[in-house]
């Protein structure tokens, strides 16, 4: 079983207790940095939302078929009071769990389902080399996204944007692009950045993001097919091969390097995937 495999069983196994992040980490094996990002690529979903959704899906099944007290319902979906729970159940189902109890019907309800994982391999992954980077100045057009948003479906338009204002970048060192990952957290979120190297930050002007990426050891993989595969790519690096690789990954910015073979145009001629590793 890979760590999102391992989370969910988990997962489903223990609705009712008091889940952290931390301790669906330490059972799937890995860091919680790694869990989150290995998660959210098998699934499109953060692990902490996962949980919060199966729980009120929980709930709202119970409610439909009469359920008279709704504090007790709330303490199971690990809700401190009536009024926490009634916040969040309104905020994901757009009803109260009064108005749900009423209705007895779900019909209208976004549920979330227990997601079911095939432990088939998704792509033929090909082993990585080795390589220590130096430090790196990325600046471009950055966007953030949340791995419920089908983890950044917008990345193609800002690479569109990018190559229109990449010749507004002053202090460009090289022709080499980034596809940047870093400032992710717990509830999926992350910052992407389409950029090139600079040798400086002081003349950027302030549309562009920028990020520090440090000297770092990675591990380098070969996505040679089409761009629009490469989440089968990045899927089989987080959930296959760093969980059999004996290898802790860094808490540190990952990401796509496009060399001069890459056509943004068409999208073939392959890049690398960048992954930190201690």
């Amino acid at each position: 079983m890979n760590p999102a495999q391992k989370a969910l069983w988990y997962v489903e196994g223990h609705l009712s207790d008091a889940l952290t992040l931390d301790e669906i980490a330490a059972v799937a094996g890995v860091s919680r940095f790694h869990l989150v990002r290995a998660f959210a690529e098998a699934t499109g979903m953060p692990v902490m939302r996962y949980v919060r959704a199966r729980r009120l899906t929980k709930a709202a099944r119970a409610l439909a078929k009469g359920a008279p007290d709704i504090l007790t319902l709330a303490l199971e979906a690990d809700y401190g009071s009536h009024e926490a729970f009634t916040r969040a159940f309104r905020d994901h189902f757009g009803l109260t769990p009064e108005s749900v109890r009423v209705a007895t019907c779900l019909d209208k309800l976004r549920l979330q389902e227990p997601i079911m994982m095939d432990s088939t391999p998704a792509t033929n992954l090909q082993p990585p080399r080795f390589a220590t980077a130096k430090a790196l100045l990325v600046a471009g057009v950055g966007e953030r996204y949340n791995h419920c948003d089908n983890g950044g479906a917008n990345i193609p338009n800002q690479w569109h944007q990018f190559h229109q204002k990449v010749s507004n970048i002053p202090d460009r060192v090289g022709n080499i692009a980034y596809g940047v990952c870093c400032n992710g957290d717990d509830s999926g979120n992350f910052d992407y950045i389409a950029g090139v190297e600079v040798a400086d930050f002081s003349d950027l002007p302030r549309e562009f993001a920028r990020v520090r990426i440090p000297e770092q050891k990675y591990a380098v993989f070969t996505h040679a097919e089409h761009i629009s595969t490469i989440r089968r790519t990045v899927s089989a690096i987080w959930n296959q091969w760093l969980p059999q690789s004996g290898l802790t990954v860094a808490d540190a910015p990952n990401f796509e390097r496009y060399d001069e073979k890459f056509d943004p145009t068409t999208g073939n001629g392959g890049l690398e995937i960048w992954v930190p590793v201690q």
